[in-house]
């Protein structure tokens, strides 16, 4: 057996992972920290390598995840980082939080109440606000009153050790004046509770807010860390705004052309018989589909590098399998490495374009790439 199977494969560039970092770390004050966000396999990058890469290369002491399992598998990768659990875990599981030194997100006091029930050891949180997401964390009419709800939490559960505050923007990716007073307004709410909580003698190591779009568009040097999300791997937080300089795409997506064939004018292809030629065409077969996670929403509307050429996908994609027109690249063949997602002769087609074809998100493009395709490290 080869080391991967030359059918649908995605290469990740740790170099570019690298140059990634420093983008941000430059975009950052001197007294913000990265925190690396690589949940959901590292945004479908492969969350093994990614970590290793950010801790032992380029320094990275926090990581984000969504949940226990998560958790552990960066704790296996590196020993020594800090790790923060966005999302819930359930009470029960809270001896593992602490035997394996993770920080549990906490949001609310009854949370806070299982989690010390369940575990022998103290809890290390950070305690998330909802300050305008309206998903998870306290919720307040005032600072004064989220700051009482911590001191209580503080100075009455035994087995909580709080040791920082945060809260997530909603439109911190937008530029209308609407939602920047929104986020403005959210910001706002969080460093008021924090301040009062100084004023009452409570100076927690961590205040935190800053994700990947405010990291770009809104930097604040009271945010102790950067929540470096979908810009560590050179997506755009939303599509209509640019990224900064620098930022590139660390993943490319490959297929391979399996059948080339002369299909005549009113020949139909894939199911549904939803495409109908209305000439001679060379149609193609390519080695991917949406088994593989290359939407079948693309049918008819995505395109795909052949010899650095865009070509169009026609019919419906199928769940292992696709077929595009390459009637003007005559020298595609059987073999021919064709790019899903990436950049060959001077062209690039990237996740947030395929996104925006059908109404999504590149988050969710490269997320969804599944396990069966292998990830190549470069």
């Amino acid at each position: 057996m080869k080391p991967y199977l030359k059918r649908a494969w995605a290469e990740v560039s740790l170099e570019k992972l690298k140059g990634n970092v420093s983008v941000i770390k430059k975009l950052n004050s001197p007294g913000t920290e990265i925190m690396a966000v690589v949940k959901a396999d590292a945004y479908g990058h492969g969350d093994e390598h990614i970590v290793r890469c950010l801790a032992d290369e380029c320094g990275i002491k926090y990581f984000a995840v969504s949940n226990l399992d998560e958790a552990i598998a960066v704790r296996n990768f590196c020993p020594d980082v800090q790790i923060l659990i966005l999302g819930y875990t359930p009470p029960e599981y809270a001896h593992e939080i602490a035997m394996y030194n993770i920080i549990q997100g906490v949001v609310s006091t009854e949370y806070a109440l299982a989690l010390a029930k369940n575990s022998p050891q103290p809890i290390r949180c950070h305690i998330k606000i909802d300050t305008g997401m309206g998903r998870i964390g306290l919720k307040h009419d005032s600072p004064k009153a989220c700051a009482d709800e911590i001191c209580d939490m503080i100075n009455n559960i035994k087995n909580i050790s709080v040791e920082g505050i945060y809260t997530h923007f909603a439109v911190a990716d937008s530029d209308s004046p609407d939602n920047i007073s929104y986020t403005d307004r959210q910001e706002k709410f969080i460093l008021d509770t924090y301040d009062e909580l100084v004023s009452r003698g409570i100076k927690l190591p961590h205040v935190h807010f800053m994700n990947s779009a405010a990291t770009c568009y809104r930097n604040n040097s009271r945010s102790t860390l950067s929540r470096a999300g979908i810009i560590l791997y050179g997506l755009h937080p939303d599509i209509s705004l640019p990224i900064p300089e620098g930022l590139e795409p660390i993943m490319e997506l490959k297929a391979v052309i399996s059948h080339v064939k002369t299909v005549h004018k009113g020949d139909c292809i894939s199911y549904g018989r939803t495409f109908t030629a209305d000439r001679d065409m060379r149609i193609a077969t390519v080695t991917i589909g949406y088994a593989d996670g290359y939407s079948r929403l693309l049918s008819s509307k995505g395109e795909i590098l052949v010899h650095g050429k865009r070509c169009r996908i026609v019919g419906r994609v199928c769940m292992d399998q696709l077929m595009m027109d390459v009637s003007d690249v005559p020298e595609a063949a059987s073999g021919d490495i064709v790019t899903m997602i990436g950049s060959e002769g001077g062209d690039s087609i990237t996740a947030d374009e395929l996104a925006s074809m059908y109404g999504t998100i590149g988050y969710e493009v490269v997320c969804g790439i599944s396990k069966r395709v292998p990830r190549i490290y470069i």
